[in-house]
């Protein structure tokens, strides 16, 4: 049997589609219980995280293993096993184990080092436990990982190397500044009880925020978890529980959001966002240097220009018109394209632009307005004058079919960029699928960072020096792992071996009662301890060597070879190999 996994994570498919791929929890039990009952598997378990879904199996054929994990992958998922394909990695027996070490040191993981995967870790395995789909195999592998990320945690500063998912998130949405100060006084509306929530809360809590509000659809998790920030030791923090009812109504009052559940669907949309933002209330900044109307709870630099408050409803527009094809957020001007020249229009597609121009022409961006001689309003388009223009547009028209695109010059004239307000509203989604609208992060006075744009984030960062020798505790890891896996497949043949030899002393022994029915008990026994001596003397250096040869690479052979030298019952073997498999399976987690 040999060790096969089959996965996708934020290093081989894109957020959308991990997202689309996520599994609930009766999701995981199903699809284990599905594996151990295919013909390849014989034991098996899920490795599911926010950035990664992996299945973890022992099969007897590859190929087949390969197939059938991936079916069962796409099956469970919900994602067709075509688009699911490309984006899939395969890791086999030696590769298989690397892997698995590699991500419980935190060398895979979106923020390199965070610790957070260990408990993911502990958490599949116990599920594999429960549910009887893991047996010798998977255990000591999951455990032996577990050992590994601790090992790597306990002798190395891989820690420094990277944060957890919360931590990193909240620096974005700091804008790399320093947490503390830009979360000092704020208040903080956590959504769900979960490991990652509570992570959330608690970090939330130490970094300096006034107020933690819980929402939860389990009612007593979220008054376990608010009770618990509120008992801390180091913090002072004031902390509540809420239902996922009072979500609404508590989004208007706070500051950042952080939500991470299970949820199949979406726990806050866009337009909830933008009612929230319009029914809240700013409140004075309580960092210094910071006072002014519509800078809630320390939020960093004044807050100017339309939506900086809470409650205006010119912050909330998502930045299109009724109607319009494009988006006309960064096509505001007069006459003309817009204030920005060329450059706005620059690269766009014609097709685009004529679409765009047809409904121009219709009148329903402010011409109205000024072919009455009035004043546009601001951000309106205006209509070109054919007549007046009509050179400008043929000679357009012209280079657009040549080139399929609207050129931009060489030189644009220099434009003033519209000064985005400082956001009202932090939201930080760390959930898989998104608990938050993506588009809320187009509403003027929001900031949402979600696993997307931390995997982008992380991209580029610097990694500490840690890693390499992190990589070095790996590599020995499961080069002993090998060796102790591969001298632990020779021990049933072994075993058998050595049961043979005693089955074949007693045998004897009996033979020469028969022979000797005189003999006194005395010399019975004497004769006895020496043939077992005999026996043992012969058999000790070739069962001691055969171990060490079958723990070196391509040793999986020598147990082939003993059993065809001694001609060892292949079912004794495998009753040897159920034993101690059963043996195994009563132990618990590391």
């Amino acid at each position: 049997m040999s060790l096969l996994v089959v996965g996708l994570s934020h290093r081989s498919a894109p957020v959308s589609v991990l997202e689309r791929a996520s599994l609930s929890a009766d999701a995981q039990v199903k699809l284990l219980q599905d594996t151990v009952a295919a013909e390849p598997a014989t034991e098996a378990a899920v490795l599911a995280t926010c950035n990664r879904i992996e299945l973890y199996a022992d099969v007897d054929k590859f190929h087949a293993g390969v197939a059938e994990l991936s079916t069962l992958l796409a099956q469970h998922s919900g994602v067709g096993l075509e688009e699911l394909t490309p984006y899939l990695y395969v890791h086999y027996e030696d590769r298989a184990v690397h892997h698995l070490f590699s991500v419980a040191c935190g060398l895979d993981s979106m923020v390199v080092g965070e610790g957070q995967i260990l408990g993911q870790i502990k958490d599949s395995l116990a599920r594999a436990q429960d549910l009887h789909s893991a047996g010798r195999l998977l255990n000591d592998l999951f455990q032996q990982a577990l050992r590994v990320g601790k090992r790597a945690h306990s002798e190395t500063g891989i820690d420094r190397a990277g944060q957890s998912l919360v931590t990193f998130g909240l620096e974005q949405l700091a804008r790399g500044g320093d947490v503390q100060q830009w979360a000092r006084g704020k208040k903080a509306l956590v959504i769900g009880a979960g490991s990652m929530s509570s992570l959330a809360a608690a970090t939330l809590a130490r970094a300096g925020v006034a107020e933690i509000v819980v929402a939860n659809r389990t009612l007593d998790r979220a008054e376990r978890l608010a009770r618990i920030l509120s008992e801390g030791d180091d913090t002072d923090v004031l902390a509540r529980a809420v239902p996922m009812e009072s979500v609404p109504a508590e989004l208007t009052r706070a500051d950042v959001t952080v939500s991470c559940t299970g949820a199949t669907g979406l726990v806050l949309t866009a337009e909830s966002v933008a009612e929230a933002i319009e029914g809240g209330t700013p409140a004075p900044s309580d960092v210094p240097g910071e006072d002014g109307p519509g800078t809630p709870g320390g939020a960093s630099g004044p807050a100017t220009g339309p939506g900086a408050q809470r409650g205006g409803a010119s912050g909330t527009s998502l930045g299109a018109e009724d109607g319009c094809p494009l988006e006309l957020s960064s096509v505001q001007g007069t006459a003309g394209f817009s204030v920005l020249g060329e450059a706005a229009v620059a690269g766009m597609a014609a097709a685009d632009l004529e679409q765009h121009a047809a409904w121009v022409d219709n009148g329903t961006a402010g011409g109205a307005q000024r072919a009455a001689g009035g004043p546009a309003r601001p951000g309106a388009v205006g209509t070109l004058d054919p007549a007046a223009d009509a050179d400008a547009i043929a000679a357009l028209a012209a280079t657009a079919a040549t080139l399929g695109r609207i050129p931009e010059r060489r030189r644009p004239e220099p434009v003033e960029e519209p000064q985005r307000p400082e956001p009202v509203l932090f939201l930080l989604d760390l959930a898989m699928p998104r608990d938050i609208d993506a588009a809320a992060h187009r509403l003027t006075g929001v900031r949402l960072v979600d696993i997307e744009s931390l995997a982008e984030a992380s991209a580029g960062a610097p990694m500490a020096a840690d890693v390499d020798q992190v990589r070095r505790i790996v590599s020995d890891e499961v080069a002993a792992f090998g060796a102790a896996l591969r001298a632990a497949h020779i021990t049933p043949t072994v075993v058998a071996l050595r049961t043979m030899a005693a089955d074949v002393v007693a045998g004897e022994i009996a033979r020469l009662d028969g022979r000797l029915p005189g003999l006194d008990d005395k010399h019975r026994a004497e004769i006895t301890q020496t043939v077992r001596r005999v026996v043992d003397k012969l058999l000790h250096a070739p069962t001691v060597r055969v171990k060490q040869l079958a723990a070196e690479p391509g040793g999986a052979g020598y147990a082939d070879a003993l059993r065809t030298l001694f001609d060892l019952d292949p079912e004794t073997v495998a009753a040897v190999s159920r034993a101690e498999d059963s043996t195994e399976k009563d132990r618990g987690p590391a």
